[in-house]
């Protein structure tokens, strides 16, 4: 075999390695499979290719410029007392501006449109969803239906879903890259985000945010599913022995296992939980003092 012929093999091997490795590509907020991460995978590329008109020309006239008026060429027009050009000024200051002005109202509209606080459009009940930051690992319960989870979660396709957040430690951020957005978790305080799934699947959540040890463990996955697949899997909760009492949201909040917690599924949860996590993180107001007391009350009731 000639060295033509092997070179030509090796460019066709390297070729199909590439293709296998993108094969299994993950492209997160590249590939959206909800109208927040589609809303903002397009306002993403707008912005990405009205920055690129003034990239792409930079990076080509640079070539250019030091192609063109190397030492070695002798032709080039050498202007010495060269030092002004209205055209030049104009073209370098006029085009950065209007992309300037572009973005402008671009980051303007869709800060008010993908406001993470907004409510998504549908004539669907929305599914609410309390997510609680821990170490390390996410708690969600849902307090229409009386269950809770570990490290998973699940809804409806085609349904929004109102993810209301906080923390039980420090700030964490909630992220769903292929749904869009991400809202930090902080306690004492209650964040809010609204999402949605056109597609049924496994997606990859995380925490987007450093907390500690654990953190590399504390991802989820978020399960879209059909509606009768939805049934299916809140009544696989509600089968589930453990029932989270306040005793046991305890013990979940000393575990700080540096390894990835296993998702875990919880039959009956104490009512306004999530409130009582927040509460107990706020100024102690007359308000928050009978909150605290009247868990406690419940703790001591859990043992």
């Amino acid at each position: 075999m000639n060295s033509s012929k092997t070179s030509g093999l090796a460019r066709g091997l390297l070729s199909l390695g590439l293709v296998a490795l993108l094969s299994g590509c993950n492209w997160g907020v590249l590939d959206p499979k909800g109208q927040v991460g589609i809303a903002q995978k397009e306002l993403l590329i707008i912005c990405t290719l009205l920055m690129l008109i003034v990239v792409i020309p930079v990076i080509v006239l640079t070539i250019v410029f030091a192609w063109k008026y190397r030492e070695s060429n002798t032709s080039a027009e050498y202007l010495p007392n060269w030092s002004h050009s209205n055209k030049i000024e104009t073209f370098v200051w006029g085009v950065p501006l209007v992309i300037v002005a572009i973005l402008a109202v671009l980051t303007w509209r869709s800060s008010h449109s993908l406001d993470p606080y907004r409510p998504l459009e549908s004539n669907v009940k929305p599914v609410t969803i309390q997510a609680i930051s821990m170490d390390w690992k996410w708690l969600f319960i849902y307090p229409d239906e009386g269950v809770a989870t570990i490290n998973e979660v699940a809804f409806p396709i085609n349904t929004p879903v109102n993810f209301e957040l906080t923390s039980d430690t420090v700030m964490n951020a909630f992220f769903i890259p292929q749904l869009g957005s991400m809202i930090y978790s902080m306690a004492g305080m209650e964040t809010k985000l609204h999402l949605d799934a056109h597609e049924t699947g496994d997606y990859f959540g995380l925490s987007s945010h450093y907390s500690g040890a654990g953190y590399a463990g504390m991802t989820f996955t978020a399960k879209a599913v059909t509606g009768d697949d939805y049934q299916a899997w809140l009544a696989k909760a509600k089968a589930s022995p453990l029932q989270l009492d306040p005793a046991q949201y305890r013990d979940l909040s000393l575990l700080r296992n540096d390894k990835k917690a296993p998702v875990t599924y919880f039959s009956s949860v104490t009512p306004d939980l999530f409130k009582h996590v927040i509460h107990k993180y706020m100024n102690p107001t007359a308000k928050d003092r009978e909150v605290a007391l009247a868990m406690n009350t419940i703790c001591r009731a859990g043992e």
